[in-house]
């Protein structure tokens, strides 16, 4: 068996900087294969449309209650084998769903998966320390490529092996692979230990709790991130209602290949991630949420014609993962010896948007149909709109080197110069 080694520092290698990438993607697809399957999930098991929509509710749930109770301990435990038993509990969640007999089953196995996913969000911050400081924007942007590459196409996955062998084959599938990855990264990744210090876990989580009040920038990004992953779910968890009916009618599989369409926005991770590294994280941040907004001129259009459709989901995408990315680039140098609590209560903000996203759609649409969706997922891109502005003119755009001992006050300081 290869034998793993502590971190000495040194950058991280492309080999690795994949296989993390890889890890990523795989662990949050778990959270995205019901998308496309909801019709079909909900005439096996007997849902309703609202209940079925339940299944991306609680799976976004779930991550968020993961992200605020798992994911600070990266800065406490040794960060592989936090990594490792988390993918290895998601293996064994995922095949809970993959039995599932009823709705209490599925949304039990939906929500444990969800929960332990979150070792997608222990990778990140990980490779981040990994990589050299003047690389941190590329590596972010890598790793998030391979995030979103997941997230998007586990709806294409997801939507053929149903057709191969029902909506449970993706299930399995996805739990032998998860399997395979908390063996990869046992095998590969070096030991690189937390730097929260002699802190109790109680302590741990008031600490997470705490970087709201120190740091201005990660309240401001937070709300921005919460409410793009809000309009972003809105439009994924409204797609298959859409497409299954007249004028689109579209089988599983082919919702499915809509993941392929929002691929695309992988491309905006990378090429934000190396502008952030080149001091643009701003004209990034701002050029994304109002791209955000007109997406869903679009996507409206969209309700009865496909290639407006395709470029509004596009559109949308791709302006996402650029708040996304951008985002991250600035929170993440805030505090680098808090890295996995920043990410924690910035994820938290984060998937917590995306869940109410998605139970709010599940309203609107037996309501108000796909016009009602679009004006909710437009209102949600504004308020980004917005917030970005409102950040600008309160934080500012001060630069400059950050402390390297920063202290629980002074904070606001710190936080202004992370945001050149």
């Amino acid at each position: 068996m290869t034998k793993t080694r502590p971190h000495t520092g040194g950058g991280l290698s492309q080999g690795l900087l994949l296989l993390m990438s890889v890890a990523t993607g795989l662990a949050v697809a778990g959270n995205y294969f019901a998308q496309p399957l909801l019709d079909l999930i909900g005439r096996e098991l007997g849902l309703g449309t609202t209940t079925a929509a339940l299944v991306v509710t609680v799976a976004q749930g779930g991550y968020a209650l993961g992200l605020i109770l798992l994911v600070p301990l990266g800065d406490l435990m040794e960060r592989r084998q936090l990594a490792v038993l988390l993918y290895a509990a998601t293996a064994v969640f995922l095949l809970v769903s993959a039995t599932a007999a009823d709705a209490t089953v599925l949304l039990v196995g939906t929500a444990l998966t969800a929960l332990t996913s979150v070792g997608a969000q222990v990778v990140v911050p990980f490779a981040v320390s990994l990589a050299a400081p003047a690389e941190r924007g590329k590596v972010v942007g890598t790793v998030m490529t391979g995030l979103l590459l997941g997230l998007l196409l586990a709806r294409t996955a997801s939507g053929a092996l149903s057709e191969l062998g029902g909506w449970r084959t993706v299930y399995w599938m996805n739990a032998v692979l998860m399997a395979l990855m908390a063996l990869l990264l046992r095998l590969f990744l070096p030991r690189l230990h937390g730097s929260g210090g002699g802190l109790s876990y109680p302590g741990l989580l008031r600490s997470t709790v705490a970087m709201f009040r120190y740091e201005p920038l990660l309240r401001w990004r937070s709300c921005i991130g919460a409410l793009s992953m809000a309009s972003f779910s809105v439009l994924w968890t409204a797609l298959t209602f859409l497409l299954v009916r007249s004028p689109y009618g579209w089988s599983e599989s082919a919702i499915g290949l809509f993941g392929l369409v929002g691929a695309a926005g992988a491309v905006a991770a990378t090429v934000a991630g190396r502008l952030a590294d080149r001091g643009h994280v701003q004209r990034v941040t701002g050029a994304g949420t109002v791209l955000l907004l007109a997406s869903w001129a679009a996507v409206a259009a969209g309700a009865r014609s496909l290639v407006w459709l395709l470029i509004g989901v596009v559109a949308l995408d791709l302006a996402h993962q650029a708040v996304l990315n951008s985002t991250q680039n600035v929170i993440y140098a805030l505090r680098p010896e808090a890295r996995n609590r920043i990410n924690s209560a910035f994820m938290t903000s984060f998937f917590v948007g995306g869940a109410v996203g998605s139970a709010l759609t599940s309203v609107i649409w037996v309501r108000e149909g796909w016009t009602g969706v679009c004006v909710l997922g437009a209102s949600l891109s504004a308020g980004t709109v917005v917030l970005w502005v409102l950040e600008r003119v309160t934080v500012g755009r001060a630069v400059g080197n950050p402390p390297k001992t920063p202290g629980p006050r002074g904070r606001d300081a710190r936080s202004a110069t992370a945001a050149q």
